[in-house]
Formats: structure tokens, sequence, C-alpha cells
């Protein structure tokens, strides 16, 4: 089964040669291995780059566990480098590495050698690129596959694999199992032995209790305002536990650094600012989000938003939660301030696009409620409201368009029709 990455393999093409060492990020299993290894490796073969000019070392295998001392790779490196024509050094999982950064911006001063690399949510994070390479990396985030990549694997219709996609998420081993006992059981287990043990490791979590409730809340809630001091409130009054608002706090921030969970912001939309707590968390895979709580909460309409929210990542936007303050007539006849939620706010570069979420739209009320918002904010980007189900494209006199999930996910000039 071969899953073509392109926009991932487009972004290394782009970056070949550039002088800077190019890293791949992102949650374990969402196929980094299998994008520098196969997918690059065959592009540069088809190229013409001649197959011993590529170097290939995985830290991971057993047979290149004498690799991982930083002298014995240099020199095997070096020994691989025979002429003055370019060469591509790839390195898989390089955390296992001793002294990586010392070895690869060594590397780096060689210039016939591109460096590409992996690494391991567990002890290479973003922040360790910026800490460690100091300018000379480039990180290419990897997010599990999108709907239109899994749709390239999944032999039913559009309305079947994204019921499947939204109950077993987008890792790609998950396409591989055909029993609905083989893929609950490769989620729960890839989420307790990999997941939470590389969070355990790296911060020398002992007690990891609150670290667990942590997640069964966000797992819980997903779409929902939240913030340490909330989640404080619910340890202490309902757990009757004594942890603090830094151990929350940081605990929170572990799940982000491992890739399995985004925080999205608030962004106060007129007022053009962000509004700093509280935060909307969402899960990078579905699938494990959902395994985490054994299943039992399928609520269409919140995995919807996670998935807009995960794909609009996925196209490289940034994205916030909106907010429009408004002025509101209560029962009473007396005006109140009130704010309107815009599900997304989403940047890229100049681009802009607001998006609502909502799954059903079955009546005049609820078209008016998801439009409310949107209605409200007063510039020219443009406004859609994604629906859960296949509809035309269509704009209202408002100047609103509806889109439905099907051609939102599958057709990446979508929201430009």
């Amino acid at each position: 089964m071969i899953i073509k990455r392109e926009k991932y393999l487009q972004e290394l093409l782009s970056l070949q040669g550039n002088g800077l060492i190019k890293v791949i990020t992102g949650m374990r299993r969402c196929g980094k291995s299998y994008l520098l290894f196969e997918i690059f490796v065959s592009q540069l073969i088809e190229q013409g780059v001649r197959p011993d000019h590529i170097v290939k070392v995985d830290f991971e295998d057993y047979k290149n566990k004498d690799l991982r001392d930083p002298d014995r790779l240099y020199a095997y490196v070096e020994s691989c480098i025979k002429d003055t024509e370019q060469y591509y050094l790839l390195l898989d999982e390089v955390q296992l590495l001793h002294s990586f950064e010392d070895v690869l911006n060594g590397f780096l001063r060689k210039p016939n050698v591109d460096i590409y690399v992996t690494g391991s949510n567990a002890r290479f994070l973003s922040k360790d690129i910026i800490t460690e390479f100091r300018g000379r990396g480039y990180e290419i985030k990897m997010y599990p596959l999108c709907f239109r990549e899994y749709m390239t694997a999944f032999s039913g219709s559009p309305q079947a694999g994204l019921n499947e996609y939204m109950l077993y998420g987008g890792l790609p081993q998950i396409l591989s199992f055909t029993a609905e006992e083989q893929k609950v059981n490769f989620l729960k287990r890839l989420f307790a032995e990999t997941y939470l043990t590389d969070i355990k490791e790296r911060y020398d979590i002992r007690r990891d209790g609150d670290l667990e409730e942590i997640i069964d809340i966000i797992a819980s809630s997903i779409g929902a305002l939240t913030n340490p001091n909330k989640l404080l409130n619910t340890f202490r009054s309902e757990k009757k536990s004594t942890i603090s608002y830094d151990t929350i706090k940081d605990y929170l921030d572990y799940l982000c650094d491992a890739f399995l969970v985004e925080r999205a912001t608030r962004y106060d939309i007129k007022g053009k600012h962000y509004v700093n707590s509280p935060y909307k968390y969402y899960f990078t895979d579905l699938g494990l989000r959902n395994a985490r709580i054994n299943f039992r909460q399928f609520e269409k309409s919140h995995l919807m938003e996670n998935l807009v929210y995960n794909e609009m990542r996925v196209r490289g936007y940034n994205v916030d939660v909106g907010v429009v303050p408004t002025v509101r007539t209560n029962a009473e006849g007396k005006r109140q301030r009130a704010l309107l939620e815009v599900d997304f706010v989403c940047n890229l570069g100049s681009r802009r696009y607001y998006l609502q979420s909502a799954y059903r739209m079955e009546s005049a009320e609820k078209v008016e409620q998801e439009s409310a918002s949107l209605l409200k904010v007063d510039d020219s980007f443009k406004k859609i409201i994604i629906v859960g189900e296949e509809c035309p494209i269509t704009r209202n006199q408002q100047g609103i368009t509806t889109i439905g999930i099907y051609d939102f996910l599958l057709r990446e000039n979508a929201l430009e029709l």
C-alpha cells in the first residue's frame, strides 16, 4: 500500500540544497520515516541522483547501533563521500545519535552534503530544533493522513471513509488492519505504550495519575474552552487533588510538545488582539482521541469541528478561535455585552478565512444561529459555513458561503470556489 504524501514531498523538494538541515517532526507513526526513506528517495532517483550518493542511516535499526557513536557515524559518512557531486544524507530518529547537533552542524559545513533528518517527539521537538540548530535547521511538521490522502487507500465510498476516518483516525498503519478489534487494540496500545511513555520518560513523570486525568478531560470535551485555572478547580472540587496550577500548565504543554494535541488561542476579531485565556484543545489524530476514552463519545458535531481544525493546519494555516464582541437586548429590555464565537480564524500570509463547523443546519433557526457571528465580522475576508453532509456550494446575499464536508476535505481549492 503506497500513499503519496505529496504535500510533504513537494516541500522537501523545494528545500533541496538550501544550506539548512531539513528536520521532519511530528507524532510517532505519522509516516516520517516512510516519507524520507521511500517517497523522497524514489523521487531523488527519478531526478537522476545515483543511489550511492544517497546515504541512509536508521538509528532505530539494531545493525546501526554502532553508528549512534558520533565519531563512527562521521567516519562512515566521510567514507561514503568519494567525489564533489551532491550527496544526500538521510538520518532517521536522529535523537538516538549522541551529540547529534554537533555532528549535523559539522556535516553542514560540507558544500556537497544536503541533510535531512527525522526526530521522535520523545526527545526532539520544535523547540529543540530552535535551540540546537540556532537558525541552521528548517522544520517540516508532518501530520497523520488528511482525509484526501486517506481516501487514496480506502476502497469504499467517501461517506463510509469519513465515518471510518472520524472513528479510527489517519495514522497510516490503521489502513493495514481489516478488523475493528485490530484497529481498536492498535490505537489503545499505541497511546498507552508509546505516546504516554514518551512524555513520562522525557519529563521524568512518576506519579502520572493527574496527567492521565487531564488527557481524559480534554478528550471528553473537544472544542470546549478551558485553561489551567478551570482544570485546577475541577481537580480540587471533584478529584480532591492537591495538584498545582503550574503542574497542570506543564502537563498541557507536554501534550502539545508531544504533538498529541494542539492549542487554539482566542482572537478578538474586532479588537484585533489575542485573548490570553481560555483556550481550546484539539487532538492531532481523532483515532487516538477516541481510543483514549474507549470509543464512548462519538459525537459527530465535535469530531467534525476537530477535523476541520486539523485540515486547516495540514494546509499550513494558523488557526485561532474567533470572538466578536457585540451588544444584545435581553428579555427585560436591557442592553448587555456578549461574545459571539467564530469557530476558526484561519490565516496564511495575506489570506484569511472565517469558518463555522455546523454538522447539521436543518432549520432556518439553525442557519441563523451559525450565521450570527459571521455577520458581525465587518471585513471583506471570506466567511464560510461547513456542513457535515453533501450539498451544493452556495453563497447567500450576505456573502456567506455554505460548503459540504466532502467538498471541503477532498477539493484542495474548495475554499476559493
